[in-house]
């Protein structure tokens, strides 16, 4: 099996970590931080917005298996691409949409694919979603892995998360790995 790897910051890590995990040739989510300056930041210094980070998912996954296409199909049809710095409540930097890239091939295709979704309608707002190399990636604390494997019934699980991973359900059925 080969295997690349991109990371997504789509908002609350929270949430982007449980989406991508229900994709078929998806190995491995991992959320944590990327996109900024800060050497090691914790989940506390990214909140107080001064790393330059984003709440991000590095993903693992089987490009034979599922395409980077694809990937970027759920990303853009799982958060807001179009405000800058805010997915609903989330508000700061740390919540913007950004593509971190490893491949030149990911990033030729993230940027057509963002051009696409630009040309599709001209009363839709633009995609501000940054498309960066990745750098560092920086893993998040231990609490913040599988949040919502292990906070189902939390209350910003039940009324955020829970409804987002309903929506991938009908929408990505058949991007869905068989559990």
């Amino acid at each position: 099996m080969s295997k690349e790897t991109v990371v997504f910051g789509g908002g609350c890590f929270w949430c982007t970590e449980a989406v991508f995990k229900m994709l078929k040739g998806v190995i491995s989510v991992t959320p944590g931080y990327a996109g900024g300056h800060t050497e090691h930041p914790t989940y506390r210094d990214v909140a107080g917005q001064n790393t330059g980070h984003a709440e991000v998912v590095r993903v693992e996954y089987d490009p034979a298996t599922i395409s980077f296409t694809d990937l970027l199909t759920v990303f853009f049809g799982t958060h807001d691409a179009t405000t800058l710095n805010r997915q609903g409540n989330d508000v700061g930097p740390e919540y913007r949409s950004i593509v971190l890239f490893t491949t030149l091939a990911q990033e030729k295709e993230t940027r057509r694919f963002i051009q696409e979704l630009n040309a599709s309608s001209d009363e839709g707002d633009p995609i501000v979603t940054e498309v960066v190399p990745l750098t560092v990636f920086y893993p998040a604390e231990k609490e913040h892995v599988a949040y919502y494997e292990r906070n189902k019934n939390t209350g910003y699980c039940q009324v955020i998360i829970a409804p987002k991973l309903q929506k991938v359900q009908k929408a990505f059925a058949s991007l869905l790995a068989r559990t």
